[in-house]
């Protein structure tokens, strides 16, 4: 398929709702409170973007997902490699975790504001239960998915569990693992935006909130618009990083 036909097939559903969207704010009677004109979010986003508030607002929500991330890369990686390696560690956790993964991210929300209330530290906690299951479960599958054979070569030759790990698990598991830190971070953002919806008093997703209450939609249109552009940009962002660390998968995609 040509470049040109991905591209025009790419933007078939955006011009249907564009063209849709005209015609209800322009041609039906639809509440601008509801729906307002493209023109009308136009100004606002550029409003926004005068005042600095949501250049302020993107910096905040993104300075809580790096810290929130950063954490869960921690906690999945070593938790998931543990019980890979360990059998002992595996059945220790494996069935309290398979419990817990059951329950929606949005379900711990007023938990972890009961707990520690509205301030940066329950939105990190909430991201860290939000992006570790992704990151964890992807690491155990990678370390898992590694040849037998090769893991008998190292005890045979006396290898340490350092050395075993980086020589033998980490090249098979690192794949495994790409993908999770990908799901893990696109987890985050959306779950550091419920958070700041629910309670917080800064972020992107406050900004939603509060044009809500005031019935502004042309603000909440405009930030639902940046959330879903920051989330691509960090999606295509990390998809570079990966392809540059595993040239391997483009190569096997090649052939």
């Amino acid at each position: 398929m040509s470049r040109i036909k991905k591209i025009g097939l790419g933007i078939v559903i955006p011009a249907i709702v564009l063209l849709f969207w005209i015609y209800a704010t322009n041609f039906l009677e639809v509440s601008p409170s509801i729906l307002p004109k493209i023109s009308s979010v136009g100004k606002a986003f550029i409003d926004l973007i005068k005042k600095g508030t949501l250049q302020k607002d993107i910096s905040i929500s993104l300075v809580r997902v790096v810290r929130g991330y950063f954490f869960s890369i921690l906690t999945g990686i070593i938790l998931g490699t543990a019980m890979g390696m360990f059998p002992a560690v595996y059945q220790i956790f494996h069935g309290p975790l398979t419990t817990i993964r059951q329950i929606p991210n949005i379900a711990w929300i007023p938990l972890i504001i009961l707990w520690f209330g509205i301030k940066e530290l329950s939105k990190t906690v909430i991201i860290v239960i939000a992006a570790f299951f992704p990151i964890m479960t992807n690491t155990l599958n990678g370390i898992l998915s590694t040849p037998q054979g090769y893991i008998e070569l190292a005890q045979l030759y006396n290898l340490s569990k350092w050395t075993t790990f980086r020589k033998v698990y980490l090249p098979h598991a690192l794949p495994h693992m790409l993908v999770g830190l990908k799901l893990g971070l696109g987890v985050s953002w959306m779950a550091l935006v419920a958070a700041e919806l629910i309670a917080s008093s800064s972020g992107i997703g406050y900004r939603l909130s509060d044009a809500r209450s005031l019935m502004r939609s042309d603000i909440v249109i405009v930030c639902m618009i940046v959330i879903g552009i920051v989330g691509i940009i960090m999606d295509k962002i990390i998809s570079l990083i990966f392809r540059f660390l595993t040239p391997w998968e483009k190569k096997k995609a090649d052939i």
